[in-house]
């Protein structure tokens, strides 16, 4: 418990879930963050950035461990992603290797990093893990790669999940696909489990919350329909138009300069046909067990709002 340690990505969504997690268990913090933030008893905030090497020394100097979860969603361009999710990784990996003793890393990577030909996102998550792997010496690595994150606060899936309050489900990809999801509180408990042991657990894990054979999109709205107690009806997107405007997107993106999350290989990764994971791994080894699934957690993340 007595250990710092050292946060990155600490203001993003899983981020700031750890950090309350950190914070009430009591131990001490010192986490990167882009813009000053003044600090409190448990937490010390390091002002800097994945590209600022003074910054990342002192953020891991003398930390027990160091928790990698920054990374770069959005981009126009295989560059983007590889300048933040393979650069900003070979950065924190580096001024952790100068410490001594060592720290501990955990690298929260993505369950795209298993299909690194969908999309930029998943080839520079694959690298990045390829590259920590190569150069980590002896240091003590672990990869996590989680499926889909959801919870309170969360941008990515609430759009979706809010739709099925109002009785429509989205169907991008096949009927057939299925997918994993994780709450995340699931996997801040995942995280907190691996500063916990003193196993060594070296190697890349999956994570989501052990529904048997994941879900599909029929399930989901089974679900939903229970939740809300109203019909939930599918709303197939015609493939054709999603990759229109996915292509228009990024067309705009280069030239308005901002950076898409829609993106041709966004297509491709929700059109994906399995994104199931294998979690008795690390379930053997950390006794870690997710103890939430959607139905029992919809509700509170449609309608709280986490800040």
């Amino acid at each position: 418990m007595s250990e710092t340690v050292a946060v990155t990505g600490a203001t993003g969504f899983i981020g700031r879930n750890l950090i309350e997690k950190l914070v009430k268990d009591g131990r001490q913090v010192r986490a990167l963050t882009r813009h000053s933030r003044s600090d409190t008893e448990n937490v010390r905030w390091i002002t800097g950035t994945l590209d600022d090497t003074d910054a990342l020394n002192r953020l891991v100097s003398g930390a027990g461990a160091v928790i990698h979860c920054a990374g770069r969603v959005r981009g126009r361009s295989l560059q983007d992603f590889l300048d933040t999710n393979l650069g900003g990784t070979a950065n924190i990996e580096r001024a952790a290797l100068l410490q001594d003793p060592l720290p501990r890393f955990l690298l929260i990577s993505s369950l795209a990093a298993r299909e690194p030909d969908l999309s930029w996102y998943a080839e520079s998550k694959r690298q990045a893990e390829q590259s920590m792997i190569a150069n980590a010496g002896s240091m003590r690595w672990t990869i996590y790669r989680p499926t889909a994150v959801y919870g309170p606060g969360d941008k990515e899936l609430a759009p979706l999940l809010k739709a099925t309050r109002l009785g429509i489900l989205p169907v991008t990809g096949s009927r057939s696909s299925r997918f994993g999801l994780i709450y995340v509180t699931d996997l801040v408990a995942a995280i907190t489990a691996w500063l916990d042991s003193e196993k060594v657990i070296q190697g890349v894990y999956e994570l989501d919350d052990g529904t048997p054979g994941g879900y599909d999109h029929e399930r989901v709205k089974v679900i939903a329909s229970q939740v809300w107690k109203h019909p939930v009806y599918s709303l197939p997107v015609p493939v054709a138009m999603i990759q229109l405007i996915a292509t228009i997107n990024l067309c705009l993106a280069r030239l308005l300069d901002y950076s898409p999350m829609l993106t041709p290989g966004k297509v491709r990764e929700l059109r994906h046909p399995d994104w199931v994971c294998d979690i008795s791994r690390l379930t053997a080894i950390l006794g870690w067990k997710p103890s939430q699934r959607l139905q029992d957690t919809l509700k509170q993340t449609v309608i709280l709002k986490k800040q």
